[in-house]
């Protein structure tokens, strides 16, 4: 009889990062320090979306919103190296929303689409050729059509996903790419938010967040045809994020 997911979830914990890093076979990166990992993801991106246009493809992203570290960075190298923006369709993980299922304007301050109009759209150059309509926050407005929209997309070429696991340790990247990998679940309209966010960790302290939000669905994140996840490892206490590392890179096929 196989492992159970407890049971699983203490083997792998014990693992060095000297050993996960010789375990992935080329999957996973370790970086010292915080403002590395920023600058690693803002690089990646960049890289992405100057190597589709070379070849003539589109750059589709899902994004997450926080920590935003890398947004700024990612700014200033699109207008240091003139990258355009004019192939890019931008789509971010999830947005609050008020308790009656309304995702928040972007002058609310708690809103994810005001956040990166801050961090990031406010700093592109004119002329970058990024279009408004392709840029896209999961509202009460697009949900019934999102689903649709993300797959047309998805099959017509590419779709990159880069999670975040935001709120505990790993100062890490793993890449997997995983064509035809599936999952049941779809949109979700309403998730609750009862979690406890570290403010060191880059979440917002307890009552100061709303409890819902309109949120992709895995089955979204889990169908790109490549996917990054960037934890990092700084905080002392939260671990969640480790664990949810070496389960992406390492759990047994079919858990």
């Amino acid at each position: 009889m196989g492992l159970s997911r407890g049971q699983e979830i203490r083997r792998l914990q014990p693992l060095t990062p000297a050993e996960m890093r010789r375990k992935a076979r080329g999957r996973l990166t370790i970086l010292p320090t915080l403002e590395e990992l920023h600058g690693h993801f803002a690089a990646t991106i960049a890289s992405e979306i100057i190597s589709n246009h070379k070849k003539g493809r589109l750059t589709r992203l899902i994004l997450p919103v926080g920590p935003t570290g890398q947004y700024p960075v990612l700014a200033d190298i699109i207008g240091r190296e003139r990258i355009s923006l004019a192939g890019c369709r931008f789509f971010f993980m999830d947005e609050y929303c008020d308790d009656n299922g309304y995702a928040f304007p972007a002058s609310h301050p708690l809103s994810f689409k005001g956040e990166m109009e801050h961090l990031f759209f406010s700093r592109l150059k004119p002329g970058c050729g990024l279009k408004k309509e392709h840029v896209v926050f999961p509202d009460h407005h697009n949900l019934p059509h999102l689903k649709t929209l993300i797959e047309k997309i998805r099959r017509h070429r590419y779709l990159l996903c880069r999670p975040w696991y935001s709120r505990a340790p790993g100062l890490q990247r793993a890449g997997t790419g995983r064509p035809g990998f599936r999952a049941a679940a779809g949109l979700s309209q309403r998730v609750y938010h009862h979690h406890q966010c570290h403010p060191g960790a880059g979440g917002r302290q307890p009552g100061k967040f709303s409890r819902k939000a309109v949120t992709l669905g895995m089955k979204q994140i889990l169908s790109a045809r490549k996917i990054a996840i960037y934890c990092r490892n700084d905080i002392p206490g939260l671990d969640w994020a480790n664990t949810v590392l070496r389960l992406a890179l390492f759990r047994r096929a079919g858990r």
